[in-house]
């Protein structure tokens, strides 16, 4: 599911900004994009994002707002200085120039002095933390608030699909009667209206029962309705229930079609292959 999440807070003495995007992934997938001096955290911080998010593309960026001031101090290079000293004396006797040797072109040089900054509060874990669980709380309502709206999507497929289910069940039987009508009809014509075996028409008829039977495909259809519908009210991540359980769906409506021998049982099952396929579209959202 999406989500995004941004704060910042105080960490090291400066002001750091955490910001935390998610999107649709069939597995956890983490793209990290955090400073040099948060390297050491990478492995801490993945398992933190994973204690709260279980599937999607996550996106996570740092970025400091007010660095940490770092106190300084100034640090002359003698060497540097004296061989700068030397040189500008062997170049005057050299060249027979007039003037001394100054104090400011030498420190002017490069390298001679230099701004040295002092290490600044070392970085907490626990400061981190706490930035980073205050995004993740706001990735999270947005992702809840997403998933509350999916949730009733996918109720109404379910209640979509359970009321086609009922109507195959309702015709399932009426479609013996007509294929047993059927078969005595046309062994009558073969025969030229003479009498009928009727125990030999009704073995064939229970054979042909016995191959267009979908009970079994339309129980374990219901069954797979009603795991759908808990897995959803469940609180925990259902995305790869879901998944699973619309491929089994899906399977046994396959065969509740190519054993319709039905127009109007595969019209319906047409309709609940269609309401299948938006339900997978949306279960790909689900976490």
């Amino acid at each position: 599911m999406t989500g995004f999440g941004v704060t910042d807070g105080v960490v090291a003495g400066g002001r750091l900004k955490v910001e935390i995007r998610t999107v649709n992934h069939r597995h956890f997938n983490l793209q990290l994009k955090l400073g040099p001096e948060f390297q050491r955290f990478e492995s801490v911080v993945k398992e933190w994002l994973r204690e709260r998010i279980e599937r999607g593309h996550v996106s996570v960026t740092t970025r400091w707002l007010e660095e940490a001031a770092r106190p300084a101090t100034v640090k002359v290079n003698f060497d540097r200085a004296r061989e700068v000293a030397r040189a500008l004396s062997e170049l005057k006797e050299t060249l027979g120039l007039n003037g001394d040797v100054d104090l400011g072109f030498v420190a002017r040089h490069p390298d001679v002095l230099s701004v040295v900054e002092a290490d600044g509060d070392p970085i907490s874990g626990d400061e981190l933390r706490s930035v980073f669980d205050a995004a993740l709380n706001d990735v999270l309502e947005m992702r809840e608030r997403e998933g509350e709206a999916l949730e009733r999507v996918l109720s109404t497929s379910l209640e979509t699909i359970s009321g086609k289910l009922t109507y195959v069940e309702s015709r399932a039987p009426e479609r013996l009667e007509c294929e047993r009508d059927r078969l005595r009809s046309s062994v009558a014509q073969l025969m030229d209206n003479n009498s009928l075996d009727e125990a030999r028409l009704e073995q064939e008829v229970a054979h042909i029962a016995d191959k267009l039977d979908i009970t079994e495909e339309t129980v374990r259809l219901r069954t797979h309705i009603e795991a759908c519908g808990a897995a959803i009210a469940s609180n925990g991540a259902a995305g790869r229930r879901l998944g699973f359980l619309m491929q089994e769906m899906l399977r046994e409506t396959n065969t509740i079609g190519s054993k319709a021998n039905n127009a109007e049982i595969a019209a319906a099952v047409i309709s609940i292959k269609e309401e299948l396929e938006k339900f997978r579209e949306q279960v790909e959202n689900v976490e």
